[in-house]
């Protein structure tokens, strides 16, 4: 186990949110949050990396309890990425560098720069390094958050939504990497998505959030039409293509 999560409890003033959260998660494994609009997805990505407090629960790295972290101990350990962040008049490079804002003491140093670098031409992003972020597509600049994140050096990655908005191509090609990333580092990662059909062919496991609470905790051989009916609320087929599931809504109409 590399993250850890138990009976994580989270309330907006006295609303519940989320309930008894319990889950674990592996080295070299990307586990997918799913669930509807409200189910409490984005708030248990903020709980688990401290940018929200839950009212009860642990979340632990590798043993150690994050409540007993500092900021920067938790952002050496924890990169996230947003669903939505307005990108700033910074260079492609810049953004990538704030990456290592965590490990650096004093100064800039060597290293961060070569790591920087490496991040760059290994995400296919050289050529994007002294272009600003705010002239840059949604594909280019979710590449580089991402980039920012991996010369993190995390242990766990969180991204909330990484895909949205993205053309086809784009969601292919985030995905790809990530998994690739995850499968070559000592670490792990924790998505939200909404696209059912994306999360089974790139995720491992999967968690299935309904009315704040852990509904069901599958991997890809165990996913079934009547979770997922149960889950959104609308009929399903689940059929297989290359080993992996597909969801087909049924609108319950003759044609």
């Amino acid at each position: 186990m590399i993250l850890g999560v138990d009976g994580l409890t989270f309330r907006y003033n006295s609303h519940p949110v989320l309930e008894d959260i319990t889950f674990q998660v592996h080295t070299h494994q990307i586990t997918a949050i799913l669930g509807p609009n409200g189910a409490g997805k984005t708030t248990l990505l903020r709980c688990i990396n401290r940018i929200l407090k839950p009212a009860s629960g642990t979340v632990r790295i590798e043993e150690q309890d994050l409540a007993h972290c500092s900021s920067r101990d938790i952002a050496r350990r924890v990169a996230y990425v947003a669903q939505r962040s307005e990108p700033r008049r910074i260079s492609a490079f810049d953004a990538v560098l704030l990456g290592r804002k965590p490990h650096i003491v004093w100064n800039v140093s060597h290293h961060d720069v070569e790591m920087t670098q490496a991040t760059l031409k290994r995400l296919e992003l050289e050529h994007l390094s002294l272009r600003y972020t705010d002239r840059m597509s949604g594909g280019e600049y979710q590449k580089v958050c991402i980039a920012r994140a991996v010369v993190q050096d995390p242990t766990v990655m969180l991204l909330d939504e990484p895909t949205a908005s993205l053309d086809l191509k784009n969601q292919l090609a985030i995905l790809r990497l990530l998994r690739t990333i995850v499968r070559g580092h000592r670490m792990c990662a924790v998505i939200t998505m909404h696209d059912l059909n994306t999360a089974f062919r790139y995720a491992d496991k999967f968690l299935f959030l309904k009315n704040g609470t852990i509904y069901a905790a599958l991997d890809r051989t165990e996913i079934s039409s009547h979770v997922i009916e149960e889950v959104y609320g609308v009929p399903v087929a689940v059929q297989w293509h290359q080993d992996h599931p597909v969801v087909l809504p049924l609108d319950g109409e003759e044609d």
